[in-house]
This record gives C-alpha cells, structure tokens and sequence, in this order.
C-alpha cells in the first residue's frame, strides 16, 4: 500500500522520494479488538507498581517471652512485645504486597502491534522524511504541526533514536509524544489521535517484524 511522503509541516515532496510503499503484512492486518484488548490489559498491568508491604506481628524481631506477672502489676497482661500497641511492634492488618504483571505469548504481542500500526494506517498515520528541524523551537514546531493539520494527541515516531532538536522542541507542546522505533507500543499507538512516522521509523517496523 503506498502513501505520501510529507515534509514535517505538511509541505509535500514531489518525485520519487514522494511515496513509499508500507508492507501490507505489518500496516495491512486487519484489526481485531479482542487481540488489542489483550495486548493493553498486558501493558497496564505490567506498568502497575507494587505498594511497599508493611511487617506485620510475624515479622518484626521483638521478643515473644512474657515481661510482667499475669497479677499483681497493675497493668494489662501483655505476653508479647511484637503486639502492634507496642512502639516496634507489628502493623495491625498492614498493606500486603501484591503482584500484578502477566505473560503474554510473544506472537500475540506481535500481532497486537501490527493491529495497532494497521488501525491507524486506516485512519490517523502520518509519514514524514525527517525530523530534522533549521529552528528548533517549540513555537516553530508548533507552527509547522498547525499547518501539517495535526490535531489532538500526536506521537511522533523516529527511527534508531528521536531526533535531539525536534526532541526538545516537542518536550513542551501538550498532548505531543516522541519515541524511537524500539519503544513502540499498542497502547501509546491507540492512544494518540496522529501518528507521525518518519521513513526511517517505517523501515525499522517492517525489520522488526521481517528478522
């Protein structure tokens, strides 16, 4: 499936390099929203820290041997100094840790992933020639995105590692993300209205998947 190539502030390019043609088995499979869910439940979850727990009577080092007469002390009949009224004793009921993270079968993964790129291949993605910027300033980035069209949430993603200039330019433009091709993921992908792809991010997608 071909597409335009753009310039990042909507300009296009005219030739040869104008076009580029997507391999239908990564921007070509057809979505399904069962696969998606799974690959999103997989994500969250795994971003899920756990709370620190607290020690509770059985665990804290204090001594279990009666301290006082069982009468006659004029104070209640306390056996052990792990009690949770004692300072250094044990936390009543105490937060547990918990353990969130899942497995997922890497070809599910992988399909979730393509399904994520195909979806907004349909609707939403953007392939640009470079990152490249003369000014690298947040306002003339935001200049260019105004007039390439882009709306909403946008993530932008490069190839082996974002571009520095355009990084810092787009550090403070709301609802504006940026990733290396390494770091794509389906939840950042359904979650951005836009998807900006340079060519050299398209290329390391389809070697991902290609071996």
């Amino acid at each position: 499936m071909k597409v335009k190539v753009q310039k990042i502030d909507g300009a296009k390019i005219s030739g040869a390099s104008g076009d580029i043609e997507l391999n239908k088995d990564v921007f070509g499979v057809e979505p399904r929203a069962d696969i998606l869910h799974r690959v999103v439940t997989w994500q969250l979850e795994n971003r899920r820290a756990t709370a620190r727990p607290t020690r509770e009577r059985a665990d804290v080092a204090r001594t279990g041997k009666k301290f006082g007469n069982q009468k006659g002390g004029g104070r209640a009949r306390h056996g052990d100094r792990g009690a949770p009224i004692f300072i250094g004793g044990g936390k009543a009921h105490g937060a547990r840790k918990r353990e969130f993270e899942q497995s997922l079968n890497k070809k599910i993964r992988a399909l979730g992933l393509k399904m994520a790129l195909s979806s907004k291949a349909k609707d939403g993605l953007v392939v640009v020639d470079s990152l490249e910027l003369k000014d690298a300033k947040t306002k003339v980035l935001k200049g260019h995105f105004d007039k390439a069209g882009f709306t909403g949430k946008v993530l932008v993603i490069d190839g082996e590692a974002v571009n520095d200039g355009f990084k810092k330019a787009a550090g403070n433009l709301k609802g504006v993300n940026v990733l290396p091709a390494a770091g794509a993921n389906v939840y950042d992908i359904l979650n951005h209205d836009t998807l900006v792809l340079t060519t050299d991010a398209v290329a390391k997608l389809e070697a991902r998947f290609n071996g």
